[in-house]
């Protein structure tokens, strides 16, 4: 864990390889957020790398929400999704219940291109397999959007594990 002074007095290098994790496989958020730094707050480092993230062009939109992991997969899983998928119990799934979520899954890129992604941190796996099941309903237009916010959660639970002294709001 971090403390913002910790933070502040990182190496541009060392804030992109340390910080940039929060963003799965995406490091570039922390480098494009990089000018902000100092920062004066959580907060502050936090929105700003969500409004870099929202800035950016949909190739690299799209190559953040791609970097994600299918929810229920049992392959390829950084550190922090494992722990986030074992919390909402992705990791203990019948065979049944892990044919169903790839079957979901798959319907889920086939038609928006990226993986279905949410913040499962509080979540079980039942209210999961509803939100995928009800989002996939969605329009390209309004899922790039809750995926992207989707997105800016995890950021934010991950930002408070590996920042000491901040309370989660």
């Amino acid at each position: 864990m971090y403390t913002m002074l910790d933070i502040n007095r990182m190496e541009r290098h060392e804030f992109i390889n340390k910080i940039g994790l929060v963003f799965e496989h995406s490091p570039w958020v922390a480098e494009v957020s990089w000018y902000l730094h100092p920062f004066e707050s959580f907060e502050e480092m936090y929105n700003g790398m969500i409004e870099e993230m929202y800035n950016a062009n949909t190739s690299l939109k799209l190559s953040l929400l791609r970097a994600h992991p299918d929810l229920g997969t049992k392959f390829d899983l950084s550190a922090s999704s494992k722990e986030e998928q074992k919390s909402a119990g992705l990791n203990e799934l019948t065979e049944e219940e892990f044919k169903e979520f790839t079957k979901l899954n798959r319907m889920y890129v086939e038609k928006f291109g990226f993986p279905f992604i949410l913040a499962v941190k509080g979540k079980g796996k039942e209210e999961i397999k509803l939100q995928m099941r009800t989002r996939i309903t969605n329009s390209y237009e309004k899922e790039l959007e809750t995926a992207l916010s989707e997105v800016s959660k995890i950021a934010r639970f991950r930002l408070f594990d590996l920042v000491k002294g901040v309370i989660p709001s």
